[in-house]
């Protein structure tokens, strides 16, 4: 889960029960109907080549984030470099294709079916017979036995962090040969191909001490199109090779290196040609397409009007002589040439580069944490679900890149998907009118009377951005909307004396200016001056400094009950990376008040965001991903299952951190886990979807952008989309030779 972001993984009222308008629940045939899962939104964007085309040979250097604190998949700590490793060097009985869906990996299973139903469910794994161990042993049974031991969750010495699917199993016995293995369940389980994949050697799973530290820092054996190599933390790389008993088709690189670069230090990375192959952010990926762009001279930037050197001449006739003027304008034009020729060279390198685009299979949602507050009442999540314009949130953050901008209709699939359909029906599309009614009903009214309120105290461990964390910003960490009725443009006796003493020392400290000349004009070459001092922060509203008068009609919407304004807290993250879920959390925020629900903006440090916030349900707005699974009735279950009181007398919410769940979208998970019929055990899926919208815990906004910077002769790599990365196919073009025209950008 990522907060654009963050990895996988108070009783309510029945859906049957609401208030203020029945909700109309879709009937979903109980049926294998493929129809309504449709095709993903975007295709993959991977430049796809054919074997013969693909150069034998050459190293791929691939950035992530940081290097696995743990190469095992199971354990607490693995992240996204865990899986790629594993991936690359393990087994895998079925992957992922690029419509989302499972599909058996013939490299090492030849075949898999449930064989018998009844009295127990039976599952016949047929193994490739040519697939090995790097030490040479066939790959069977014993393996399997031993992670299903491992991950059983009945022996605690095991440190696991998940054992679904893996605690419903039986026994495991060696079929009519070692290449069949017969895997029984004690309780039905529609998802058992989401199993042993990866599937780690007996070696690592037999016991808790290899399991629990030997495969941490290494894996002394594998089976996998590439074998892991050298560990080099100091310089942060892994370095994978051909791997000499591999049986399928032979990799086209040598090596495949993946190098820690962490997110904001890409672009310089891609500018000293460290790496081949990075997910980089929109600003980036618009420098590397401008770079590209025929035509295009490399000192053209956003600077090219105002130079440093015009700018400093007529302060110099202001406040010196002509001569001054000369002077002064001579060093700036010698600094703006060295800026001009530092930003030719980056534009210069990036030229070997192209950005590869599709959307992540997971989706960014707004969350509404039900615990307590107005959001506990199902009425007010209803009415803030119905004010939001969705369409409009998905082309902010979407139509600027290029990517079809359309949101996601399902909390547990996303499109292309088998589970996947639209049931947004259910809970309705914009309605400021129908918002109105449903606070209404809950009993907020415009104009009633507010007793003055205390100022929010900060949750533990939080931190809220104060106004010397973001430079020229004047922002106190936050602003809430409809809570200033000073009229618009009017300045206050403290704004104009603000504004007065800026002027003296603007005039005192001009020389300053010179100084920093160069700097600017560096940055506004670069493309940072306009974002960092034009736009201040993106759009106008949400950020606006303390004292800035609310947006037109603000005041006489405010709605209060019981002597209290209708105030959510909107919590949202301030570091780099996260500026389109500050400009989603803007429009939000203007949309709200729309229909009189004000909101109150904390932007938090990026480590304090999901800990002390999402986790510790210290907000009641927030925005943050979930990944989409292939296996939806085990994966999303604790997302969104009720949470229950434990023995201590907290709450255990698993994962579900709106802390919203009701009784019959669990019973339709538990059913949609036993059903083995997969058109039934989709029906079901889909029916929890509806009532997840009906219950109005979280809003599915859209799909996040995959943005991929990759070396334009790389082939076979790049925005991957829903596809498990083929490791084996990935290479260089031969000189000479083009991507395939066809169906890659989808």
């Amino acid at each position: 889960m990522s907060h654009d972001g963050i990895g996988l993984r108070a009783v309510m009222r029945s859906v049957a029960f609401l208030t203020a308008g029945a909700l109309a629940v879709p009937a979903l045939a109980a049926c294998s109907a493929e129809d309504q899962a449709g095709k993903p939104v975007a295709g993959q964007d991977i430049a796809p080549a054919s074997r013969d085309r693909v150069a034998d040979g050459g190293t791929l250097r691939w950035a992530v984030d940081a290097l696995p604190e743990t190469l095992n998949t199971f354990q607490a700590d693995a992240d996204a470099a865990t899986s790629r490793i594993a991936g690359a060097v393990l087994p895998s009985m079925y992957r992922t294709d690029a419509m989302g869906r499972p599909a058996r990996n013939a490299d090492f299973l030849e075949s898999a079916k449930i064989v018998e139903r009844e009295p127990k469910q039976v599952v016949l794994y047929k193994l490739n017979q040519q697939a090995v161990w790097s030490n040479g042993r066939e790959i069977g049974a014993a393996d399997f036995t031993a992670q299903w031991r491992a991950l059983s969750g009945k022996d605690t010495a095991y440190w696991t962090a998940r054992n679904a699917g893996y605690d419903r199993i039986q026994k495991i016995e060696r079929g009519a040969n070692n290449l069949e293995v017969r895997v029984t369940f004690s309780r039905p389980y529609a998802d058992w191909k989401s199993l042993f994949s990866p599937l780690y050697p007996k070696d690592v799973m037999g016991t808790p001490d290899t399991f629990n530290d030997g495969a941490r820092r290494k894996l002394k054996v594998t089976a996998g199109p590439f074998a892991l190599g050298k560990i080099d933390r100091e310089d942060g790389d892994v370095t994978l090779t051909r791997n000499p008993r591999w049986w399928g088709r032979p990799t086209k690189l040598s090596e495949l290196v993946l190098r820690a670069v962490p997110r904001d230090q890409r672009a310089a990375a891609l500018n000293s040609e460290k790496v081949d192959l990075a997910e980089i952010d929109p600003e980036e990926a618009g420098r590397i397409t401008r770079a590209a762009a025929p035509g295009s001279p490399p000192h053209q930037g956003p600077a090219a009007a105002v130079t440093p050197a015009k700018a400093l001449r007529s302060w110099a006739v202001a406040h010196g002589s002509d001569e001054e003027a000369a002077h002064e304008e001579v060093l700036a034009r010698k600094k703006q040439r060295k800026a001009v020729a530092k930003y030719a060279g980056r534009q210069a390198a990036l030229r070997g580069f192209e950005v590869r685009k599709s959307l992540e299979p997971s989706f960014t949602q707004l969350a509404l944490n039900g615990s307590d507050g107005p959001l506990a009442d199902e009425r007010v999540r209803r009415a803030v679900a119905r004010a939001l314009d969705r369409e409009e949130l998905a082309r902010v953050v979407l139509k600027p890149l290029g990517l079809p901008a359309v949101p996601v209709g399902s909390h547990l699939a996303l499109s292309g998907q088998l589970a996947y359909a639209d049931n947004s029906g259910t809970l309705g599309g914009q309605d400021t009118a129908e918002a109105r009614a449903l606070l209404a009903d809950a009993g907020w009214v415009p104009g009633g009377p507010v007793k003055e309120q205390r100022k929010p105290e900060k949750a533990a461990g939080s931190e809220v951005k104060k106004p010397e964390d973001e430079a020229g910003s004047g922002d106190d960490g936050t602003y809430i909307v409809g809570e200033d009725d000073k009229p618009r443009g009017v300045l206050s006796e403290a704004d104009r004396e603000q504004k007065k003493d800026a002027g003296s020392h603007a005039k005192k400290h001009g020389m300053d200016k010179r100084r920093n000349a160069d700097d600017q004009a560096a940055r506004r070459l670069d493309g940072r001056y306009l974002r960092e001092h034009g736009k201040q922060g993106g759009a106008p509203g949400a950020y606006a400094p303390k004292g800035t008068a609310a947006p037109a009609g603000a005041a006489a919407g405010a709605l209060a009950k019981d002597g209290k304004p209708l105030t959510l807290r909107f919590v949202l993250p301030s570091g780099p990376g996260s500026e389109s879920l500050r400009a989603v959390g803007e429009r939000i925020a203007r949309m709200l008040d729309r229909v009189g629900i004000g909101t109150e903006i904390s932007k938090v440090s990026d480590d304090s965001y999901f800990k002390d916030h999402i986790a510790s349900g210290q907000y009641d707005l927030a925005l943050y991903s979930w990944p989409a699974s292939a296996f939806p009735a085990t994966d999303a279950r604790p997302i969104y299952a009720k949470p229950v009181p434990a023995a201590d007398g907290s709450l255990n919410v698993e994962q579900n951190y709106t802390r919203v769940g009701t009784d019959q979208v669990d019973q339709l998970f538990d059913q949609a886990i036993a059903e083995l019929d997969e058109g039934e055990s989709r029906a079901l899926v889909r029916k929890a979807d509806a009532r997840i919208w009906a219950a109005a815990g979280s809003i599915p906004l859209y799909q996040r952008p995959q943005l991929t910077a990759a070396r334009v002769n790389l082939a076979n790599a790049g925005a991957f989309g829903f596809q498990t990365p083929v490791y084996e196919d990935m290479g260089f073009l031969k000189k000479g030779a083009k991507p395939q025209a066809g169906p890659s950008k989808g």
